[in-house]
């Protein structure tokens, strides 16, 4: 319970992620006194999960295109990285003594490739500027102006000067980002736009001998295809269809496509390096004595998983038409059914409509209430975009209740 003969104005932040982390930094900053509450034992879960196999905090890549990556919220978005993106986000990682190097891709990592050394750092510096967190604290809602929190001790009743809402998305659940906080805000009038997979792998229905057969294998050097979308890199088959870095970044736009129409056929190019008319004309040289298989390697380099791609879509006969198997090889046609489940999706899309929220993020029907984080009707792709808006949508949150707590 926060003491009502405090002289600080206080604050309570829901959500440990780094929405909620960098709303807290700022407050703190402005002398408010500031509680993080989280359902989780530890904060900062999901982000030291993203960072397991590398943390990819940011990207390098020209700004005016770096703000594309975030679709149709784009020009929502782009104020609030105009003040905090990128480069200033390399900058503020920097002040917490973790130097950062541009990847090959243009990502950016930290040297160590380690999330767990900068949430180290950081919640180091956030609890030595007062900043006192409470873990294991699940919130319920409101009771009158009171704020409900399902605790170790119990159920506890919070009153705050302000609230921030950090609770992400709907995807890890078994992180906290579980999406139960949607039908609280809807009880309380706001329109939350149902939350979706973003960042997902999607079903395939594959015969049994391939899903048996190439189940966890990757397939490099590929290009897909899908509307005026092109994309150069590897994906990943799955026992249940395919994923990869290759998928998400298209995600958004296959799942619409499938909401729409019930499915989408996305195309494989396994051959990017080679064009049909001399992949049709290295396929029509006689194979003498040579198996099927060994002219596809020989001619094509098409062997292992791209072979059986191509046994999936063609039948036998077809193998006998270069012209048709070069045409498969450039325009293999997948058939995709649907996104895997929202809790195995990176990231969710869907979320409080921007329309709901002031330029500050509070929300206009709750005034003291500021939503920031993937809570927000926004989404991107992996590579750093993700990252960059929740720190982004933070800094905003933490700025506006500031603001808004000087004009009471």
């Amino acid at each position: 319970m926060l003491s009502p003969h405090s002289s600080a104005r206080s604050v309570a932040i829901i959500g440990g992620g780094p929405a909620g982390l960098m709303a807290t930094e700022v407050l703190i900053a402005a002398g408010l006194q500031v509680d993080l509450y989280d359902a989780m034992p530890s904060v900062g879960r999901k982000l030291l999960i993203a960072g397991r196999g590398g943390m990819n905090i940011t990207h390098s890549e020209a700004y005016e295109l770096f703000i594309t990556r975030y679709g149709k919220r784009q020009s929502l978005l782009k104020p609030l990285l105009d003040v905090f993106g990128p480069d200033e986000l390399r900058t503020w990682v920097q002040g917490l003594g973790i130097e950062t190097f541009v990847g090959t891709s243009r990502r950016v990592f930290p040297v160590d490739f380690k999330a767990a050394p900068l949430l180290r750092a950081w919640l180091h510096r956030l609890r030595e500027s007062g900043v006192r967190f409470h873990v294991r604290h699940r919130w319920l809602g409101w009771s009158g102006e009171a704020l409900r929190f399902d605790s170790p001790a119990g159920e506890q009743l919070i009153r705050a000067d302000a609230v921030v809402l950090a609770l992400g998305g709907g995807s890890w659940a078994k992180l906290g980002s579980d999406g139960a906080w949607v039908p609280l805000l809807q009880q309380r009038g706001v329109h939350v736009a149902p939350l979706r997979p973003a960042n997902c792998g999607f079903e395939v229905q594959w015969s049994d001998h391939f899903r048996d057969k190439f189940s966890g294998q990757a397939v490099k050097s590929v290009a897909v295809s899908f509307a005026d979308v092109q994309q150069l890199g590897e994906l990943m088959v799955t026992a249940t269809g395919i994923e990869g870095g290759l998928i998400y970044a298209i995600s958004a736009q296959l799942r619409d496509a499938i909401e729409s129409h019930g499915s989408a056929t996305l195309y494989l190019d396994l051959a990017p390096g080679r064009s049909e008319a001399r992949l049709a004309a290295d396929l029509a040289k006689p194979r003498g004595s040579n198996s099927m298989a060994k002219q596809l390697r020989s001619r094509a380099g098409i062997d292992g998983v791209k072979s059986g791609l191509l046994r999936e879509v063609l039948a036998a006969e077809a193998f006998a038409d270069p012209l048709l198997l070069a045409a498969t090889i450039k325009a293999l046609p997948l058939r995709l059914l649907a996104t895997r489940p929202l809790d195995e999706a990176i990231s969710s899309a869907g979320g409080i409509c921007f329309e709901a929220l002031d330029e500050r993020l509070m929300i206009r029907s709750l005034p003291g209430v500021f939503c920031a984080g993937e809570m927000l009707d926004w989404e991107a792709p992996t590579g750093g975009y993700l990252f960059t808006a929740c720190f982004a949508t933070g800094r905003t949150v933490g700025q506006g209740v500031v603001e808004w707590l000087q004009q009471r």
